[in-house]
Formats: structure tokens, C-alpha cells, sequence
């Protein structure tokens, strides 16, 4: 089954993303894998600090996750799986690509503001000539009428 592949951050413009992904998956038979990074300087503190902020960052990523996956369960027919990785953000996003030969296209969020689309986004389209899959970028200002016309 190919997957689409989205990344779980506290953007606005990941709203829009996940809605893109859970669409498109359920119209084309596919699914939804859900990718969060936990960035390492997060956890530069004592062992036991570090532990217990990596356990904190887990449990709001997976509440986090629940409110998407229960929105995908609900409305596209569509049971996401959360990933959940530690490290610089595309640097783990090129790895989950390339360890899971499902994932079919990566699908990004586009902010809104003047400085520009966001990391991600900017990052991933360098990148883009050597990628072995598509990005699908969504615009961040896409109504939920809009997105469901171009899915």
C-alpha cells in the first residue's frame, strides 16, 4: 500500500497537510504514516532531566497524533500510524523514506508568513532533484472546501 507521509509539528500550516494527506489517502486506497521529530537539543540537560523531557515531548506528540487520527478515523475512513523520531528534523524525514518502502510521497505544509514557507519546506525543495519520491506542498491558507475540491 503506498503511504503518504506527513510530518506532526506544532505548525499552523500542519493542519492543512495532515487534511491533504488523510484525503488523498482515502480516495486512492492508501494510507497515512504521521512523522514526529523530536529536535536533540531538547534534551542537553542532566541524564535524568533529559529522560524525563523526552518522556513529556512523547506524551504531547501522541495527544497531539490522537486528535488528527481520530479526525482521519472519523471522516476519511483512514487509520494513521505515528512515527515517532530524535534528531534535526530532515535528516530523520530522509531516513523514515528511505527505511519504509511504502511511504509514496511526502507531504509538507507551506507556511503562511513573510518569512517564507517554513524550514521544512525550504530545506526538502533543495533537496527535491535527489529525493526518491514526490513532495506535495500544501498552501498553508487552503480552505477545508478547497482542499476537498483538489483531492
Amino acid at each position: 500500500m503506498r503511504k503518504f507521509l506527513v510530518v506532526l509539528d506544532d505548525s499552523r500550516e500542519c493542519l492543512n497537510a495532515m487534511r491533504f494527506a488523510a484525503m488523498r489517502a482515502a480516495r486512492t486506497g492508501g494510507g497515512v504514516a504521521v512523522l514526529s521529530v523530536i529536535p536533540p537539543d531538547e534534551f542537553n540537560h542532566w541524564i535524568g532531566v533529559g529522560e524525563v523531557m523526552r518522556e513529556e515531548a512523547r506524551e504531547r506528540i501522541n495527544a497531539h497524533f490522537e486528535v488528527f487520527a481520530q479526525w482521519m478515523r472519523d471522516r476519511q475512513g483512514v487509520d494513521p500510524e505515528l512515527i515517532i523520531r530524535e534528531g534535526d528534523p530532515v535528516p530523520e524525514i530522509l531516513a523514515q523514506i528511505s527505511e519504509d518502502d511504502e511511504i509514496g510521497i511526502l507531504v509538507l505544509g507551506a507556511g503562511t508568513d513573510r518569512k517564507g514557507p517554513g524550514p521544512l519546506v525550504s530545506q526538502l525543495s533543495r533537496a527535491s532533484g535527489t529525493l526518491p519520491i514526490p513532495i506535495t506542498i500544501v498552501p498553508g491558507e487552503l480552505s477545508k472546501d478547497k482542499l476537498k475540491a483538489i483531492t
